[in-house]
């Protein structure tokens, strides 16, 4: 990310002032907070549920030198999470031990065959449970009969009914703030309030925030308050490459700094996140731990192996679920569609039906059928119509089930699929009130293509890191013409040279090849984008839709 000096609106273009004011941070404190974080502006962590009964456990097992094991997650922010906690226990003094359950086998979070295997590994005096855990009512008791203790440090949503009684639960949800955390940095207010109490010796937090940046990023937290500062800190510290692991990854993923949140998001999140899916989510930790550049380019090369192999492993899923939800589609309209099959992989079901939702624009589940006939099914959810509220409404139809408003998990016996797809489709039609199943674009601005200067995109780049919470802003442009016939590359994307009153500037529509170009002139919706290429840099403009123009 390129970092500029401006703190003030005074300094920024009135197109770059237009989308802070959008933002809405408040005072000129607060605006020059938004625009350039600083960590010392970090708050309390003890203003974290839980987090006073964590550190003083924690810092209990230092002192006599407790055997620990990290329970955590497969994904990027469970390894992120569980590394930057190993790293910071071992600066108290610590050899904690990191476990993974498997995915296939053992399932999300505290499963009775995961803790099994776990305890199984070696003996345990503590168990510090890792973006997982909040629900964990009968797992924990099941260990505190075995003489484990248990610390949890979550950031899913809590269920007063299946509270675990635990020598710490720490997760923001259960209090007033910081809801906007993910589990990396649950686990970073927990390195900062032990540091308050007992400093460590040779220890440098700040250093840590690349994985935070990561993690906060790729599990698609709002970026929003400390969070924005973690990821901006975290891409800087990423660019300095001081952890091998990670840049061995940002090696393989030909990835070229500066740096920024798509970067994480869609680079190296995804390969991450690959091992998890398809196997044993060990590697990709193995990775963040790996300290020898020779060893950590190696995990990184493989790791971009599996990502490859995960992407064919999911379009070949998507293939099959597009052609099943056309044919749903079709019948009668559904509100909501869940498509399943035998054979698909579960570990890449998210991404199939993340896909499918932005193509049908409703919610949408994609289930995979083991051969004992219960399905694994992760679902997307278009705005406005939650997730949360439609797995509570088929609760009897389902084994488990959990998420968020936008993105769930369910699990749920081939038998009851009809019912569900019935009952899942009826609550989501009940839930709507306008136009939520239309296709939509928001527009951030409309603006001239003479604006898109390279000192606006020095100003512009000062309202990163964009994401959840703080989207990247979305232009329009009206009456554009071509300079020249677009270009087709792969059969899949489209290349332009754009012109309006003077000014042209190139562009491209990436996946934009399925439909026919409306005849221009074009109104043009488009996110900014700096190039570089042959030494020289350029603002490009990265298509999202286009119409025939239509006048104002």
């Amino acid at each position: 990310m390129r970092r500029v000096s401006a703190c003030t609106t005074g300094k920024l273009s009135p197109l770059v002032q237009r989308l802070l004011a959008q933002r809405d941070p408040g005072s000129d404190e607060a605006v020059a907070r938004f625009l350039q974080p600083k960590l010392q502006e970090l708050s309390d962590p003890f203003l974290i549920p839980g987090m006073e009964a964590a550190v003083t456990r924690l810092l209990l097992a230092a002192d006599r030198g407790e055997r620990l094991v990290l329970f955590g997650d497969y994904d990027v922010d469970g390894v992120s999470s569980l590394t930057l906690l190993r790293t910071v226990l071992i600066a108290y003094g610590l050899s904690p031990r990191c476990f993974l359950p498997l995915r296939m086998e053992e399932g999300y979070g505290l499963s009775a065959n995961g803790l099994q295997r776990c305890l199984d590994e070696g003996p345990v005096d503590l168990l510090v449970a890792v973006d997982c855990g909040t629900t964990a009512k009968s797992e924990t008791a099941w260990l505190a009969e075995r003489g484990i203790e248990v610390i949890i440090l979550d950031h899913h949503e809590p269920d007063p009914a299946r509270t675990p009684v635990c020598a710490a639960l720490v997760n923001p949800k259960l209090g007033d703030s910081f809801h906007y955390l993910c589990s990396a940095g649950v686990v970073f207010k927990l390195a900062h309030a032990m540091g308050k109490r007992r400093r460590a010796e040779n220890f440098d937090l700040k250093a840590q925030l690349d994985l935070v940046a990561l993690a906060t990023v790729a599990d698609i937290v709002p970026l929003v308050a400390e969070n924005r500062l973690f990821v901006r800190k975290g891409l800087e510290q990423l660019e300095r490459g001081a952890r091998p692991g990670l840049r061995a990854l940002i090696e393989v993923a030909g990835v070229r700094p500066p740096l920024d949140s798509m970067d994480l998001g869609f680079r190296l999140g995804p390969r991450l996140n690959a091992s998890g899916r398809l196997d044993s989510a060990d590697a990709s930790l193995d990775l963040l731990l790996c300290t020898d550049p020779t060893r950590a380019a190696s995990l990184a090369a493989s790791l971009d192996r599996q990502n490859r192999e995960r992407q064919d492993v999911e379009h070949g899923i998507q293939h099959e679920a597009q052609e099943l939800a056309d044919r749903f589609a079709s019948e009668d309209n559904p509100a909501a569609l869940v498509v399943a099959s035998e054979g698909w992989h579960p570990g890449v079901v998210g991404i199939v039906a993340a896909r499918l939702m932005r193509r049908y624009h409703r919610p949408i589940f994609v289930i995979a059928i083991d051969e004992n006939g219960i399905g694994k099914g992760s679902g997307r959810s278009v705005e406005g119509l939650s997730l949360v509220a439609a797995l509570d409404a088929c609760r009897p139809l389902l084994l488990a089930g959990g998420g968020h408003e936008a993105a769930a998990g369910i699990t749920i016996h081939r038998d009851n699929l009809p019912a569900f797809r019935q009952q899942f489709n009826d609550h989501i039609r009940s839930q709507i009130t306008g136009a939520e199943l239309e296709p939509k674009l928001y527009i951030d601005a409309q603006t001239n293509l003479a604006d898109l200067t390279l000192d606006f995109l020095d100003a512009y780049e000062q309202l990163q890191p964009f994401g959840q919470g703080n989207s990247r802003p979305l232009f329009a442009a009206c009456g554009i013409q071509p300079v020249s016939e677009p270009k087709l590359l792969r059969e899949r994307h489209w290349r332009f040279d754009f012109y309006q009153d003077g000014t042209t500037k190139g562009g491209i529509w990436f996946n934009g090849a399925h439909d026919p170009l409306p005849d221009p002139p074009w109104d043009v919706a488009f996110y900014v984008d700096r190039n570089t290429f042959r030494g020289e840099t350029h603002v490009q403009l990265l298509v999202q839709g286009m119409r025939t123009s239509q006048p104002l």
